[in-house]
């Protein structure tokens, strides 16, 4: 089964955990599912020093969104540069993606609304009006002394 072509989708690496990581991504949003699984086969195995067999890429969707992780190996290690963003509708689905997202992860790395998983990726947890909050110097300056966002704190300085 073919899916809809996207132009631009992310691509994470991972040392050997891109089918863990898919598995859990895929379990915290709705509309998500593992599409496909490819293995390391002989030249490839070699070449990255991945075991012959092991997992190489897990295709899946997050939301319906496309997402590709590869296992790697140790090379490169996910950053703050870049993360990945969550707009959420309410108090209560902000509160969901940022319990789900964040245990197990790093809690030093947790500010203005950004937590980095147990995997090490960057997710932003934010209202879907962040865009708009963002413009007012009053939801800024709240935002700023957040680890968590509270929305109906932010919408309160804005005003």
């Amino acid at each position: 089964m073919s899916r809809p072509f996207r132009r631009i989708t992310p691509f994470l690496w991972f040392d050997t955990q891109a089918e863990e990581a898919a598995k859990f991504y895929t379990s915290i949003f709705p509309n998500s599912r593992i599409t496909s699984t490819s293995h390391y086969t002989k030249e490839p195995s070699e070449a990255s020093g991945q075991s012959l067999g092991s997992v190489m890429t897990v295709s899946f969707e997050l939301d319906g969104e496309p997402v590709t992780a590869l296992n790697g190996g140790p090379a490169f290690k996910h950053s703050e540069a870049f993360s990945l963003v969550v707009y959420c509708k309410d108090q209560a689905e902000l509160d969901h993606f940022w319990e789900k997202l964040s245990a197990g992860g790093d809690p030093n790395a947790q500010a203005c609304g950004w937590l980095k998983d147990k995997y090490g990726l960057s997710w932003q947890i934010c209202p879907e009006d962040i865009d708009t909050l963002a413009q007012n110097p009053g939801a800024i300056a709240a935002l700023m002394h957040m680890t968590k966002l509270d929305i109906a704190t932010l919408r309160a300085a804005a005003t």
